[in-house]
């Protein structure tokens, strides 16, 4: 997982799309996607559900998992292949890892920040905006993370449904939400450079390499001695159960002592939600914050690295590679353990890859605000994204 810095935002970066500057960055665009992302084919299927909702002129909402840090990329082959550049929320974080070229290039593409941790008006401002007003769809990623889960989304956040019910509810043009799915395989056998990476693992942790196991095997073998670590520094001893048991129960250990600290009622049913209700308080704690004080300097530091590590132990599903070990699931695993064992701040795949985007049928969003509309939105999104990842892996 990448960790993000949690803090109240230096500023804000609103969108200035310009289809131009999309088209003249197209080939750089594809360069990064290949060099940085593996990305070397993107397949896109019933692209003509988005092209006939703009052609409507409704205000469009796509929402596709989010499995990979290739994923603006591959939606970038949208734009181009519909002639339909697009706008995007992404966190601020990402524009603060840019230099002024970087940004300039992002907003040009339609990006604009949001500060996830707060309620930031601002920028559902802008995104209520394009969906009652611009012709160009707004994108947002309902997961929020990346998890490095391509076969299995996680629970989507309802920001992105209770956006588009307030659109709907001042807009004179109808609003639709497009369900999105990203399916990524891999052309070219990664096995080798995998088995490279297995064995840094191994030695990250202080471990002779075990090179006649599978790599299955192994990597659930290091991530038992992880486990067992983290159990030992927060649990005092090592937990006796099958290891997803040992993550949710180290897991909600973890949160329950901070909900009881800072008395936060369990908000919401998700680990995501709950974190970030955490997060939330944590961050508002920074306005107290004087040089000399020490000892809250630290209470925020420590709160937002456990924070993080419920994050990371949140992100892997204990049965996602015994329940079907494919090349793509052993690979984003070790993808996900070097960026939280080794410290990487975005894992680079180990082999080329292609894409699959598939968009499903327009959910027309109703402008009167029911109770519950929000959530019924949410699960109807993550249910289509789901049944059209499990469509996919059929066909293969």
């Amino acid at each position: 997982m990448n960790p993000y810095e949690w803090t109240t935002p230096p500023r804000r970066w609103d969108p200035k799309l310009s289809p131009l500057v999309v088209k003249l960055l197209k080939h750089c665009s594809r360069a990064k996607a290949r060099s940085e992302c593996k990305l070397v084919e993107v397949k896109i299927d019933n692209v003509h559900v988005l092209q006939q909702a703009v052609a409507a002129n409704q205000g469009v909402l796509i929402t596709p998992n989010h499995s990979t840090h290739a994923d603006p990329y591959a939606i970038n082959e949208v734009s181009y292949l519909a002639d339909m550049p697009m706008y995007f929320m992404a966190t601020w974080n990402i524009f603060a890892a840019q230099g002024k070229i970087g940004q300039w290039v992002l907003q040009k593409h339609g990006v604009f920040s949001v500060d996830r941790e707060g309620t930031d008006r601002k920028a559902m401002e802008i995104a209520r905006d394009i969906l009652i007003n611009k012709k160009h769809p707004l994108v947002i990623f309902p997961e929020g993370e990346v998890y490095h889960c391509n076969d299995r989304v996680t629970p989507f956040r309802e920001g992105a449904a209770s956006l588009s019910l307030l659109a709907a509810h001042k807009s004179k043009r109808p609003i639709v939400a497009i369900p999105c799915a990203m399916k990524y395989r891999y052309s070219k056998d990664p096995t080798p450079e995998l088995l490279e990476l297995m064995i840094k693992l191994e030695h990250s942790i202080h471990w002779y390499s075990r090179n006649d196991m599978s790599l299955t095997d192994r990597i659930f073998r290091l991530g038992d001695a992880v486990m067992a670590l983290k159990e030992l520094e927060y649990l005092g001893q090592v937990q006796q159960t099958p290891l997803a048991e040992r993550t949710r129960y180290l897991t909600d250990t973890i949160l329950r002592r901070h909900e009881e600290k800072y008395q936060v009622a369990k908000i919401g049913n998700t680990i995501p939600e709950r974190v970030k209700e955490l997060r939330r308080r944590t961050i508002a704690l920074e306005e107290d914050l004087t040089p000399d004080n020490t000892e809250l300097a630290e209470e925020i530091r420590r709160n937002l690295a456990e924070y993080m590590l419920v994050v990371q132990l949140f992100s892997y599903p204990g049965n996602y590679i015994s329940e079907d070990p494919t090349i793509e699931r052993i690979a984003e695993t070790l993808d996900k353990l070097e960026e939280d064992l080794l410290g990487v701040e975005s894992a680079t795949p180990r082999g080329e890859r292609t894409a699959q985007i598939r968009f499903g049928e327009p959910i027309a969003i109703e402008s009167d605000r029911k109770r519950g509309a929000s959530e019924a939105i949410t699960h109807q999104l993550e249910d289509a994204v789901q049944s059209m990842l499990d469509d996919m892996n059929s066909e293969d």
